[in-house]
């Protein structure tokens, strides 16, 4: 009896679940051609990494966009349409092997590449 109370005990003991993971702060910089209308709110900045798990965030009107993650090697994209009165512009930009760690400055500046299209009233 003795002996299967200590071997339950030792099966619980090892059926322990942490759930606790470390997670950083990254920043997201679009960073805009200087012939184009730029930063702007509310673009969609998607970071994906090796799992295929995407994270999604918006920026703000600093064009910056924040996550909170965990360490890992991530790709990180945004693409979108800006519209305005006489124009219209499409914007895509995507930067792979970004490496998120405790150790590093986690600041991301992503290079957008932007097409101008008319529209014509």
């Amino acid at each position: 009896m003795k002996k299967s109370i200590i071997v339950l005990s030792l099966l619980i003991a090892s059926c322990t679940y942490d759930d606790s993971f470390d997670v950083l702060p990254v920043s997201v910089s679009l960073q805009f051609p200087d012939n184009s209308p730029m930063p702007h709110a509310g673009a969609r900045v998607e970071m994906t990494d090796r799992h295929a798990s995407v994270f999604v965030d918006s920026t703000d009107t600093e064009g910056v966009a924040h996550f909170i993650l965990p360490p890992g090697i991530y790709e990180v994209a945004s693409s979108g349409t800006l519209l305005t009165y006489d124009y219209r512009y499409i914007y895509n930009g995507i930067k792979g092997q970004v490496v998120i760690t405790a150790d590093s400055i986690n600041s991301i500046k992503l290079p957008i590449t932007v097409t101008k299209k008319r529209i014509v009233h």
